[in-house]
């Protein structure tokens, strides 16, 4: 079966497209382990400080048993039911306290508002229409704390539709620079094979009096 993105057709972005691609095997953005740039980052000596975060469009839950690894009190958030129970079981085989919840992302404020130290992203911001970009950064300013921080792993790829929609480092920039300061937002260079040249890492710092 062709993929939306193969075919060229507009692909409908709700529960029922990500969980059917769960039931039916069709996961290519499962690396089935956290992304080797978080890896490489918490293991770094300007490592964050573990604290209160949330992880959108978690998937089977790698990156958020990650942090949680590192000492984050973790919540993650996905679309799919199917996402959300792997990962619940690969945390409880692994002995690891984290809040899953089975939510669009959107719908998380206002009762999340505020809360959380660290928005974790990889391979949310590229799933959900571009269209939806402002309203993405709305959400991840509403979830942060003052001061908080966004830890991004985007796909820059140039090919044309998705999902992944990809982005140019200078999108991103424009699209977060009014609300965040860009502590970085380099290439990445320890990408799985099929995703080398094609990611960007970012660290963007909530701006006070957003």
């Amino acid at each position: 079966m062709q993929t939306p993105a193969e075919t060229g057709e507009q692909p409908p972005l709700n529960v029922n497209f990500w969980e059917q691609h769960y039931q039916e095997g069709r996961t290519r953005w499962d690396l089935g382990q956290p992304a080797p740039p978080f890896v490489s980052w918490l293991k770094s000596t300007n490592a964050p400080p573990p604290g209160k975060a949330i992880v959108l469009g978690s998937g089977r839950g790698y990156e958020a048993m990650l942090f949680a690894e590192q000492g984050f009190e973790v919540t993650a958030v996905d679309f799919a039911p199917s996402a959300i129970a792997d990962a619940s079981q690969i945390a409880a085989d692994r002995g690891l306290s984290i809040q899953f919840l089975q939510r669009d992302i959107f719908d998380l404020v206002p009762e999340f508002a505020g809360q959380f130290d660290y928005v974790i992203e990889h391979t949310c911001f590229c799933a959900i229409d571009p269209s939806l970009r402002p309203a993405y950064l709305d959400l991840v300013t509403e979830l942060l704390k003052p001061g908080g921080e966004l830890l991004a792993i985007f796909f820059t790829h140039g090919r044309p539709g998705g999902p992944p929609f990809g982005s140019t480092p200078e999108q991103i920039q424009q699209l977060f620079e009014p609300r965040f300061t860009v502590m970085s937002l380099r290439p990445v260079t320890n990408s799985v094979e099929a995703r080398r040249g094609e990611e960007h890492v970012g660290h963007l710092h909530l701006k006070t009096g957003v």
